[in-house]
């Protein structure tokens, strides 16, 4: 016998709720994300599938671990852009870069030559996990003077900011725009970062959201069929990573 008083299963989003994305680390074999070109590939025909059909790449660029330049960046994204070509996937990729917020970026700052931005004069920047980086507030105000808009990574993610809800608001007193991890708001990097990221939506203070797209791990768990829901929940009131308006 048929139950006509079974549940039926409604199914959830497929896609994504936004068109760009600004924060991945898609180039091959020049940071921790993408190792090879084959990687570079599958993240992005999986970026493509979930509706993206603008991302760019944002290698990050480190005092000790990865001292990635304009060069290094533009090789990489002239190897991949040429890869997606030949495989028909029609997505923009365009490059930046992630600066980690420390001596050997006021180096770079200070020698007048152009960063690598988002879109005009918008930038990316990321602090150390373990500890805020003491001089940001001289920091932001060198960047606002050389006529750039920075973008703090990830914010929900530094622990040191956890408890301490009020620093979101001081960030962007500074300057600083704000970028959620799309993976925080599942708990992918814990139960500090989902609630963070929540708070941050909530006070109406994210300006943008990424995927941080660095392996096949993060590309599954984008997918996940709850994890979109979640998205949908979240971003649906208001247009993130249109970057006409900037």
């Amino acid at each position: 016998m048929f139950n006509f008083f079974k549940k039926k299963s409604i199914p959830g989003p497929s896609v994504l709720p936004i068109h760009t994305d600004i924060h991945s680390h898609i180039l091959p074999g020049i940071d921790d994300g993408s190792p090879d070109i084959a990687t570079s590939i599958q993240l992005v025909k999986g970026l493509y599938d979930l509706g993206i059909r603008k991302t760019v790449a944002t290698p990050h660029v480190i005092a000790d671990m990865f001292r990635n330049t304009p060069e290094t960046i533009n090789k990489a994204l002239q190897q991949l852009k040429e890869a997606v070509a030949k495989e028909g996937i029609d997505i923009e990729i365009t490059a930046a870069a992630e600066y980690m917020l420390d001596d050997y970026f006021l180096k770079i700052l200070r020698t007048e030559k152009q960063l690598l931005t988002i879109k005009n004069n918008i930038v990316l920047t990321e602090q150390s996990y373990a500890t805020p980086t003491g001089n940001l507030n001289d920091i932001a105000f060198e960047l606002l003077t050389a006529g750039y808009k920075p973008i703090m990574a990830h914010p929900e993610r530094y622990v040191f900011y956890h408890g301490k809800y009020h620093e979101f608001q001081h960030l962007r007193d500074m300057g600083f725009l704000l970028q959620v991890n799309l993976l925080s708001l599942t708990g992918y990097y814990g139960k500090g970062a989902a609630k963070a990221a929540r708070y941050i939506f909530e006070n109406d203070l994210a300006d943008f959201v990424g995927t941080d797209l660095h392996h096949d791990r993060h590309l599954a768990m984008l997918q996940h069929p709850k994890s979109l829901r979640i998205f949908e929940e979240q971003l649906s009131y208001k247009p993130f990573n249109d970057l006409a308006f900037y």
